[in-house]
């Protein structure tokens, strides 16, 4: 079963230095990254700069039109108002398959502000032993704003992270 997960960086860097880390991790067959995207938020910027990884499993797990319309929800659609009206809940049923319902983008929208980076992650055959070690001693202290784990598996996955559930 794949995993998508949103980890927040109180740094503009911070996402991009875990893409590189589970990059490394996947090449030693320590978790599988089936598709990715990264947004960042330097703090002189009116918007945050988003970013697809170049998927090496084909076309990747989502595609490029999955993240164009999420981070629209996230970070557009408050400007464009009601005029996006009764087509929000048919693109909101979409996003619920994957984890993603109106608590998730009310979450990032609060948490992800100037001078903060956000990577969302599709992956699976995590070996959490070693993955959640290397994640802990490598990067700059990240929050688990959402993932479609189980709320068993979110909350040993928190508390081995460090992270109050």
């Amino acid at each position: 079963m794949a995993t998508l997960s949103a980890l927040k960086f109180n740094t503009v860097e911070g996402a991009n230095q875990a893409l590189s880390l589970l990059d490394s991790l996947q090449k030693q067959q320590l978790i599988q990254v089936l598709d990715a995207a990264v947004v960042s938020w330097p703090a002189d910027k009116k918007k945050p700069k988003t970013r697809q990884m170049q998927s090496t499993v084909g076309a990747g797990a989502l595609s490029g039109a999955f993240w164009g319309m999420l981070f629209g929800l996230l970070f557009f659609i408050p400007v464009l108002g009601m005029a996006i009206g009764a087509g929000m809940g048919a693109i909101m049923g979409n996003f619920t398959d994957y984890g993603i319902d109106d608590k998730f983008i009310k979450s990032v929208r609060e948490k992800v502000t100037p001078g903060t980076s956000v990577l969302f992650l599709m992956t699976q055959g995590a070996v959490t032993d070693r993955v959640i070690p290397s994640m802990k001693e490598t990067l700059p202290p990240f929050e688990i704003i959402s993932t479609n784990l189980s709320k068993e598996q979110e909350e040993k996955l928190r508390a081995e992270l460090g992270e109050e559930g």
